[in-house]
C-alpha cells in the first residue's frame, strides 16, 4: 500500500476556509476599519451596560433615601424599616454585581484596543502584547467572564454601597438609642441606657441583643469584604482611572 492510501482524509491538510480567505484579502485600510467599527461596537456595549449599573445604585440610592425619611420622619415608625432598607441594598448589590461581571467583559475588550492598538499608534513600543488580537478572537468565540461573582460584589462594595450601608447603620444607632425617635420617648436625657435600647431593637419574637449582634456581625462582615479581601484587580491594575 501506498503512502498516499495511507493518509486518512481527516488527516489531510484542510483548504482554507472562507473567512480565512476573506481576513487574508484585508488591506490596511480595511482593517482600519474594521478594528474601528468593533471598538465602536464595544464601547456602545460597554455604555449599554455602565447605565444598567448606575440604575441600579439610583434604586439603591432611592431606597436608602425613602426608608430613611419613613423611619426618622415620626417615632411611630419602627427601627426594623431600616433593617429592611438593609436587606434591599443588599439584593441590589447581588443584582449589580452580577451586571458588572457583563459591563467587565465589554470594559476589557474596549481597554485592549487603547492599551494595544491605539497606545501603539500614539506612542509605540517595541514587541508589546504582539498577540492581543488572538485573546480578543477567542474572548469572541468562547465568551467568559473575566473576574467572579465574588470579585464583582467586593469591587461595587467599595465604590458605591459602603456608603449607604454606613449611612443606614448611623440612621439605625440613632434610631433605636434617641428616645424621641421612638414610641415611648422620653424627653429626659439624649440617649436611652443600654438595656432600654436592647428593648427597642427587639424585632418581633428575635430579642434586642440577637438583633443587635446580627447587625454587629453583618457589618463586621461588609467592612472585612470591603477592606481586607483582595480581589482580581486584572485590568485595574492599569492606571488610577476605574470604575
Amino acid at each position: 500500500m501506498s503512502q498516499v492510501q495511507t493518509i486518512k482524509p481527516a488527516e489531510a491538510a484542510a483548504a482554507p476556509r472562507g473567512s480565512d480567505a476573506f481576513a487574508l484579502k484585508l488591506t490596511s485600510s480595511e482593517f482600519a476599519t474594521t478594528m474601528s467599527h468593533f471598538h465602536r461596537a464595544e464601547i456602545a456595549r460597554m455604555a449599554g451596560w455602565r447605565d444598567r449599573l448606575d440604575r441600579t445604585s439610583n434604586w439603591a440610592i432611592t431606597v436608602v433615601a425613602a426608608m430613611l425619611s419613613v423611619s426618622l420622619s415620626t417615632p411611630s415608625a419602627h427601627h426594623g424599616v431600616l433593617l429592611f432598607a438593609m436587606l434591599l441594598i443588599t439584593l441590589l448589590l447581588w443584582i449589580e454585581a452580577r451586571r458588572y461581571r457583563f459591563f467587565d467583559v465589554y470594559r476589557a475588550r474596549v481597554r485592549q484596543f487603547e492599551r494595544y492598538y491605539f497606545a501603539q499608534i500614539f506612542s509605540p513600543q517595541p514587541d508589546y502584547a504582539s498577540n492581543w488580537l488572538a485573546i480578543v478572537g477567542e474572548g469572541l468565540r468562547s465568551p467568559r467572564f473575566l473576574i467572579s461573582q465574588r470579585a464583582a460584589l467586593i469591587r461595587r462594595l467599595r465604590r458605591n454601597y459602603i456608603f449607604m450601608y454606613t449611612i443606614l447603620l448611623l440612621a439605625w444607632v440613632l434610631k433605636i438609642t434617641t428616645p424621641s425617635l421612638q414610641r415611648e420617648g422620653s424627653p429626659l436625657g439624649f440617649s436611652a441606657s443600654l438595656l432600654d435600647t436592647f428593648r427597642v431593637a427587639t424585632l418581633g419574637p428575635i430579642p434586642g441583643i440577637v438583633v443587635v449582634c446580627g447587625v454587629v456581625i453583618f457589618y463586621l462582615a461588609l467592612l472585612a469584604a470591603a477592606f481586607l479581601m483582595r480581589a482580581d484587580d486584572g485590568e485595574l491594575t492599569f492606571g488610577d482611572v476605574h470604575v
